[in-house]
């Protein structure tokens, strides 16, 4: 058991200085006041001067690497536990990308079981970027049913060059299919959408919701603010009852293309009147961040790090103003209910023991605790990965 003492709790919403139980991996109280008898069997931590706020969850990670655009050379390493638990991501989502060819589901299935076997909470999508979708039962709907860790389908990629070219009848049927598995498996069976710059935008995911009976909440599109123009359809779009993603893995090149920061995008979509519970932010991590000329030739590549999820959550409060827990929201409790995820994202009686103790002061990670254990604490990391 642990007993955190005297932390500012954010659940995500403000809780004000409470102590917090730690038991079988598990929240089992929060009070003002937590008094335990002496025994080995409580380890009391002193979480004065910290934030005690819900383990960040991570909707778009390239566990195995993705890139690949301009050729072997450029295909982009595997996540490391650590890359994630400096990071205070406790709970995240992999998936592949433009190469589902060295990039198997199988390898990511694998993956994704090494880094729950050393502590994190780890989900992932069918399919990747092309359709028909790669799948490892022959079927989007067996997957999602009868392996544990797959929860939707994508990401499948629209408005890009390096998309499929399909009509609104070919995706209803692959959110349907989604859609199925996620009902009689107790999932979300979420459709995960990467959105390249091209100007037809989410024009698709409209039309599947207009000449389909699928909702546009079935959809997850990310990347919304890779433009200015995408930002604007995005919110358009959330204000139509659909969710969007943004980006916090970017470089200066693509940000003096165009792109808006996502801790700003998060910012100017609240301005605009969008519900926090339809906005979050992703990281995207160790994916390939490519940049395109305007004949769609590579030009640079960089990495994108998990650890900028944490980044843009302080970014959006230093910088532009976003209360905390809005922020928090948009990391934490929004991912966690758009995936269906109901024992993620809040810290709440019953919910996993997935806690970030930040400095009050900074926001910077002092500990990480996932499913009841410390996976780095007073910034020394404790994770027990062999490589």
């Amino acid at each position: 058991m642990k007993l955190l003492k005297q932390g500012r709790v954010y659940a995500p919403q403000d809780l004000g200085r409470k102590d917090v139980l730690i038991a079988g991996g598990k929240i089992i109280a929060i009070e003002d006041e937590i008094t335990m008898p002496n025994s080995g069997f409580v380890e009391v931590i002193d979480a004065r001067g910290k934030l005690v706020v819900p383990g960040f969850v991570d909707s778009l990670v390239h566990i195995t690497g993705g890139g690949g655009e301009g050729g072997f050379t450029t295909r982009t390493p595997e996540m490391h536990i650590n890359d994630a638990v400096v990071g205070g991501v406790t709970t995240l989502v992999g998936v592949l990308g433009t190469d589902a060819i060295t990039r198997s589901l199988e390898n990511l299935l694998a993956k994704a079981k090494e880094l729950k076997a050393l502590g994190l909470s780890v989900y992932c999508y069918t399919g990747s970027y092309h359709l028909p979708a790669v799948t490892i039962t022959e079927s989007i709907t067996k997957d999602i049913m009868l392996i544990d860790e797959f929860i939707g389908v994508g990401e499948v990629a629209i408005a890009d060059h390096r998309a499929t070219p399909v009509d609104h009848l070919t995706l209803a049927q692959v959110a349907s299919q989604a859609r199925t598995g996620g009902m009689l498996a107790s999932k979300s069976g979420i459709v995960s959408i990467h959105v390249g710059d091209d100007k037809q935008g989410l024009n698709l995911l409209r039309e599947v919701a207009e000449y389909s009976a699928i909702p546009v909440g079935q959809f997850y599109p990310t990347h919304i603010n890779r433009t200015k123009a995408l930002l604007a359809d995005g919110i358009e779009f959330a204000k139509q009852g659909g969710y969007i993603d943004f980006t916090t893995s970017t470089t200066a090149q693509i940000l003096a293309q165009g792109e808006v920061a996502a801790a700003q995008a998060l910012a100017i979509a609240l301005q605009e009147g969008v519900d926090i519970g339809q906005l979050t932010m992703s990281s995207d991590g160790n994916a390939s961040l490519p940049v395109f000329d305007d004949k769609a030739k590579l030009i640079d590549l960089q990495l994108g790090e998990v650890k900028t999820l944490h980044q843009s959550f302080v970014e959006a409060i230093n910088c532009y103003q976003v209360d905390i827990e809005l922020a928090l929201r948009s990391v934490t409790s929004s991912p966690a209910d758009i995936l269906a995820l109901k024992q993620k994202g809040r810290l709440i009686l019953g919910n996993d023991a997935d806690i970030n103790l930040l400095d009050e002061q900074s926001l910077a990670i002092d500990s990480v605790i996932a499913n009841g254990a410390f996976l780095m604490r007073a910034n020394t990391l404790i994770t027990n990965a062999y490589f």
